[in-house]
């Protein structure tokens, strides 16, 4: 079958390139974590899919790339129009297919998906840098489109991490070959549809879907291919930046994360206790989460406490993500959760105590036959252990503490990562010496998720490689080009 009816939403499974709907010979079963059945049967790409769309992309480019940054924009806003049509089919759908929170995805994630379109259209028109002069010459910069853009995306926010990128690359002037995760293709393939009936031309939107070894690997890997943008794990990454070496192309890496929560001695506690549990968002599925919370010992006692008691509230609303008093839903397949589970056991072989949680929502998986697992917090851990310092990507976090300011400040970097770290205290000026210490794209005082895309955000590390947001965005999808205007040699004969 070419469609799926998901959440009373008609879904095309097949690729989208060049502007038409292109089958696959093989499919793959793409699995909902809300109960364990079979969304859809998806159209399965190989390398001979990607070639097409590389093709198709290529030869789109140069209308594309061709057209005024005003009339990209308009198409750009015309994309984001029908996304805000559509937000609550975007939401249904997207929810069946990762079992993210529904009220979520209506609320942030599809509107965000949106703003993406919107503010990168709006970007591109105020992209700006004065001319200077050298010894009489003028110096002028310009943003020139790059080429055929592959962007590969993860499954915890498909559409909004995917369009996170493809908005930019198309505001650029480039045109798109999107790789969607195998665990959440769905929305891509609306996605498709959307950019179709805002008149975006043939071929400047492709989406191939598939495995990442038979449709990712011959995507990044292609020699016409003049960008890589990759949201994922650090071992993936290693494989897609080895590709791109061949070719010389460049890659923007946004990668995992073992943030800290530093709260501090003279902390808001009822808003550190807020800010700790909103890192289970998303059943802990993200990768800016701060997993580790460490703690000052004079208020450790008094923050555990509350925590916990917070935790186990969570823990108790765990449930369907449809409904609006779940809070919190399951992990997106039975091979994460599986996962999880290894990284929970070997932890508490290793000696860690479980304050709780602990172990999948059994009740909850043999009544639904989901992938739930409770909101997890360790304690005892050690500072080298493999739950301190691997990414789980699940609902698991660890409680550390520590003495001195500065042995906060040293057990917060000790890590590979530095995607992001959130700091919690009362006291301005120690707010500014600290996160001016800590090791991290992204510090948020007192708050968390707090997001302008007109910031750089990336990651230092093995978090990732590059910035993107606002002309950083536009940094990375074009061919930054300065000319330089000699005072000679001008006619002056009219």
């Amino acid at each position: 079958m070419s469609t799926a009816t998901v959440a009373g939403v008609e879904v095309d499974t097949r690729h989208w390139i060049g502007g038409r709907r292109v089958a696959s010979t093989q499919t793959f079963e793409d699995v909902s974590p809300i109960d364990g059945g079979v969304v859809a049967e998806v159209a399965r790409g190989t390398g001979s899919e990607v070639e097409a769309a590389v093709d198709a992309a290529r030869a789109a480019f140069s209308t594309w790339s061709g057209t005024s940054p005003q009339e990209r924009a308009a198409v750009l806003h015309r994309i984001a129009d029908g996304v805000e049509k559509r937000i609550e089919e975007l939401a249904q759908v997207e929810t069946r297919d990762n079992g993210s929170l529904l009220r979520s995805h209506r609320r942030g994630v599809m509107p965000r998906v949106a703003m993406n379109f919107r503010f990168f259209a709006d970007h591109l028109l105020t992209l700006h840098h004065d001319d200077w002069e050298t010894r009489g010459h003028r110096n002028h910069v310009t943003w020139d489109p790059a080429g055929v853009t592959a962007i590969v995306t993860p499954w915890n926010a498909p559409l909004m991490l995917a369009t996170w990128r493809i908005a930019p690359a198309l505001a650029a002037g480039n045109t798109v070959v999107a790789k969607p995760p195998e665990w959440a293709p769905l929305t891509a393939s609306l996605l498709a549809d959307i950019t179709a009936e805002a008149g975006l031309p043939d071929g400047v939107f492709n989406v191939v879907q598939g495995l990442g070894a038979e449709a990712g690997a011959p995507l990044v890997a292609h020699p016409d291919v003049r960008r890589i943008s990759f949201t994922g794990s650090v071992p993936t990454a290693q494989r897609i930046g080895a590709a791109a070496a061949a070719n010389v192309t460049p890659v923007s890496f946004e990668l995992g994360g073992k943030s800290p929560l530093l709260v501090l001695d003279d902390a808001d506690l009822d808003l550190a206790v807020e800010l700790a549990v909103e890192q289970f968002d998303n059943a802990g599925q993200v990768c800016l989460a701060a997993v580790r919370i460490l703690v000052q010992e004079s208020v450790a006692d008094e923050f555990r406490r509350r925590f916990l008691a917070k935790a186990q509230e969570l823990a108790d609303g765990q449930g369907d993500p449809r409904d609006e008093a779940t809070t919190i839903g399951p992990l997106v397949a039975r091979a994460h959760l599986e996962r999880v589970d290894g990284f929970v056991r070997r932890a508490v072989r290793d000696g860690a105590r479980v304050l709780v949680g602990g172990e999948p929502n059994q009740a909850l998986n043999e009544r639904t036959g989901g992938f739930y697992y409770l909101p997890t917090v360790f304690e005892g851990v050690d500072p080298t252990s493999e739950i301190v310092c691997r990414e789980v990507f699940g609902p698991v976090l660890t409680l550390q503490t520590f003495g001195t300011e500065d042995e906060g400040i040293a057990l917060a970097n000790d890590t590979e990562y530095g995607l992001a770290a959130t700091l919690v205290t009362g006291d301005p000026a120690r707010a500014d010496r600290v996160s001016a210490r800590l090791d991290a794209g992204t510090v948020w005082v007192n708050c968390f998720f707090v997001r302008d895309l007109a910031a750089p955000f990336g990651g230092n590390g093995h978090s990732g490689i590059g910035r993107e947001g606002g002309t950083w965005s536009f940094d990375f999808y074009c061919d930054v080009k300065n000319s330089v205007f000699s005072p000679k040699g001008w006619r002056t004969d009219g």
